[in-house]
């Protein structure tokens, strides 16, 4: 509910149905935009899979070992490139291989960088920076037209929050 950004709505079964289909499938290209604590590296790739968290519903958990017993979980590959950095921030472009439930936010804070604003996964100091939401935003998603086949790209500019606290941060990009 927090993430800005695009959001894909079909108007038909047959439309949702092809859709469905490519995100499963794992056609569709999702790039987003987080701010995170820290100085993060250049680049990088996370792959923990992700499993529910025995010990509270509402959030996932990275697996650092196989999992055992009735615990499911799944695959999850996030990579990462760092687009600017100030005053011991990073905004990184995500581009994510699977699509987990809260996939970026966990992995992102198991690396150390939960993104500003995370009550859930990270510090919420979101209140230090005037902010009252967690940083990530839906910056651009690629599909095929389900009409035609041919590759859409939708792209979504930051709000108003968001571009005003990089200005503030002065975090070039």
């Amino acid at each position: 509910r927090e993430t800005s950004g695009l959001l894909v709505i079909a108007k038909t079964q047959p439309v949702f149905e092809n859709l469905r289909s490519q995100f499963r499938r794992r056609c569709v290209k999702k790039i987003y935009w987080a701010l995170v604590w820290g100085i993060a590296p250049a680049e990088g790739v996370i792959d923990k899979p992700l499993s529910h968290d025995p010990r509270d519903k509402r959030r996932m958990r990275p697996l650092t070992l196989p999992s055992r017993g009735k615990a499911r979980s799944w695959k999850a590959v996030t990579r990462y490139r760092r687009l600017g950095q100030s005053r011991g921030v990073s905004l990184l472009e995500i581009d994510m291989k699977t699509g987990v439930t809260h996939q970026i936010r966990v992995h992102l804070a198991a690396i150390g960088h939960p993104i500003i604003g995370d009550a859930l996964y990270g510090d919420d100091k979101a209140k230090d920076f005037d902010l009252r939401r967690h940083f990530l935003h839906a910056r651009s998603l690629t599909f095929l037209r389900p009409d035609d086949g041919k590759a859409f790209t939708a792209e979504a500019d930051l709000p108003a929050d968001l571009s005003g606290l990089l200005k503030r941060l002065n975090v070039k990009i």
